[in-house]
């Protein structure tokens, strides 16, 4: 089990990225929570297998939304924690 916290900076704001990196995490059966912050940059909290994070993560960094553009990821390995049942927008 793994649980990771990323910052993504870029165009991905009002372009679909919340939504798109929920459908990403319903693939990859990850669980977690995806929020926009007040700098224009986007906040990822998402907790899975090891293998699964991993695939999950590549997707953001590739910008899971076709208007986003992922400039940077900043990712940080956190310990996992049972307090997600699924993945939310918040």
């Amino acid at each position: 089990m793994k649980r990771i916290h990323m910052i993504v900076t870029g165009r991905v704001q009002g372009v679909g990225f919340r939504f798109s990196a929920q459908q990403k995490a319903q693939e990859y059966n990850v669980v977690g929570w995806v929020k926009n912050k007040s700098d224009g940059t986007v906040e990822i909290d998402a907790q899975g297998e090891n293998d699964r994070v991993q695939s999950y993560t590549e997707a953001i960094k590739h910008g899971p939304s076709p208007y986003a553009k992922v400039s940077d990821v900043t990712i940080e390995e956190l310990e996992t924690t049972n307090e997600f049942q699924t993945f939310e927008i918040r």
